[in-house]
Order: C-alpha cells, then sequence, then structure tokens
C-alpha cells in the first residue's frame, strides 16, 4: 500500500474530525440509529485511523541536513515506543491476571471523558477479525480494566471498571465475601477515582482487604479471580443493611495503554493468541 503524503495525511484527518463531530453531535442528541450510525462509523474509520497514524517517520521529508536530524530524532522515539510496547506486552503475559487465559492483545486508541468522574469508555484497536466479541472481560498487568460493550471489526469499546453504569460482583478479603462494586452511581458519594463497595452477604470489611471479581457464567462478563483493588476505608454504620467502604482500584484507567481482552473461545481468524501467566 502506498503512504499518502502529507497533504493527503492532512485532508484526511480533517475528514475524520469532520466524521467524528457528526457522530457526537448525533449521540449527545441521541438521535434515532445513533448508535448504528456508530458502528457503522467504527467499521470505516477503523482502519484508517490506523493509516492517519502511520509510522512517525513516514511524516518526515528528506531534504538536508535538518531533515536528517529530525528523522533521526523521529526515529529514535520510535524505537523507544516499540520497547516501552514489549515491555508492558510482557508485563501483560507475565501478570497473574492472564494465567491460563487466551488473550488478545490491543492497544488503547481512544478515550471517551465522563466529566468530572474521569473516562467512562476506551476504545481499542481489536475487533471482531481478531476474535473479539462483547461482553469479554479486559485487563491489564494490574487487574481489571472493564468489559467489551461493542466490537466493530478493527475495534472495541470497553465500558471501564468506575464509570457511572458498571456494576462488578466481588469477593472481598480472604473470607471471600460477597459484595457489588459500583462507580459514580453507587450509594454513597466518592471521591473521584475511588470506587464503592457494598456487601450482599453477612460478614466483615476491613482496611486493606483485596478485592476481585466474583466471576460470570461462561466469563463473560468478567472472569473470576481478577483483581479489582483494595479497600481503603471502611464507612461507618449508620443503619445501613449491610457495611459499606470505599476501594482504591488496582488499574489507573487514565494512564492505559496496552491491555489484554481475554477470549471466551477458540480464535477463528488470523491473528494470533497468546496465553498469559509466570513462566
Amino acid at each position: 500500500m502506498t503512504r499518502p503524503t502529507r497533504p493527503s495525511r492532512r485532508r484526511l484527518a480533517l475528514a475524520l474530525v469532520a466524521a467524528t463531530a457528526v457522530l457526537l453531535v448525533l449521540d449527545l442528541a441521541g438521535a434515532p440509529g445513533a448508535s448504528q450510525v456508530r458502528a457503522a462509523g467504527a467499521a470505516v474509520f477503523g482502519p484508517l485511523e490506523t493509516l492517519a497514524r502511520g509510522g512517525l517517520g513516514a511524516q518526515v521529508d528528506p531534504g538536508g541536513p535538518a531533515d536528517d536530524r529530525v528523522r533521526t530524532s523521529v526515529e529514535s522515539a520510535a524505537r523507544d515506543q516499540h520497547v516501552g510496547d514489549a515491555r508492558r506486552l510482557a508485563d501483560l503475559l507475565e501478570s497473574s491476571q492472564t494465567r491460563g487465559a487466551p488473550l488478545v492483545p490491543a492497544r488503547v486508541v481512544a478515550v471517551r471523558a465522563e466529566g468530572a468522574s474521569g473516562p467512562s469508555r476506551v476504545t481499542v484497536d481489536a475487533g471482531s477479525r481478531d476474535g473479539v466479541s462483547e461482553g469479554l472481560t479486559v485487563v491489564s498487568a494490574e487487574g481489571l480494566v472493564g468489559r467489551v460493550v461493542s466490537v466493530a471489526p478493527w475495534t472495541a469499546d470497553v465500558l471501564l471498571l468506575g464509570a457511572a453504569d458498571a456494576t462488578v460482583g466481588v469477593r472481598v478479603g480472604q473470607g471471600g465475601t460477597l459484595g457489588a462494586v459500583t462507580g459514580a452511581a453507587g450509594p454513597r458519594p466518592r471521591r473521584a477515582g475511588l470506587l464503592g463497595l457494598t456487601l450482599v452477604q453477612r460478614g466483615s470489611v476491613a482496611v486493606g482487604d483485596q478485592v476481585t471479581t466474583l466471576g460470570s457464567p461462561g466469563g463473560r462478563p468478567f472472569r473470576p479471580g481478577i483483581t479489582v483493588g483494595r479497600v481503603t476505608a471502611v464507612d461507618p454504620g449508620r443503619g445501613e443493611l449491610a457495611p459499606t467502604a470505599a476501594v482504591a482500584p488496582a488499574v489507573d484507567v487514565t494512564t492505559l495503554d496496552v491491555v489484554g481482552v481475554l477470549l471466551g473461545a477458540p480464535r477463528s481468524t488470523p491473528r494470533p493468541t497468546l496465553t498469559g501467566g509466570p513462566r
């Protein structure tokens, strides 16, 4: 494939921006068929985004010593990026979060913010062509990221842990007491970055308790045993039927880069799968 020239890249970028603005307006306005338009846009613009980004070096025009210095600097930055990606992928594969699980590694390419509460969704560069489908668990080397909520051929949208409409069944502490973790829509207001925990069975909760996913039938939307976070504060009892607490998530969703989509079934697409876990 011939790489686009700088003017054509600029035109392509402007077209992508304009199309994105149209989709955003339709989405915010709640226009009929907005979700279908957004899905179609993902199918069309997914590969175009990859093409528009291209390699860093592709944006440098040859022509003299100054260009040589710029090219050298860009190539060095690209090498550093590849080294960083390789390190993050190695961390993901060696993490206990991916032990024995076939996964598709993916990179976060877009973030959807949700006011002061932080990001609510991200888009990753793996889709149905890679075996990704709705309801799959998404993790980083540190723990739970969220779950896949929509899929296009080249990309997928992930609802993040901590989003206002995200609830996760969990086990708390060594006793595995059952509970539910929520984001901004929880029963008590929490400061930005913290999750709300409510126990759903008789038991106790203490600062420092580890919180992990309870798991779902077939591993959708969450596989069991994935780290959610740790309890940082227990709320004083004020007549509530069940104890509540604040949880610091294991994953900082504001700095996501390389993640893994845990597959629930064997793949049938060309991209190879990887299996994580300590060696």
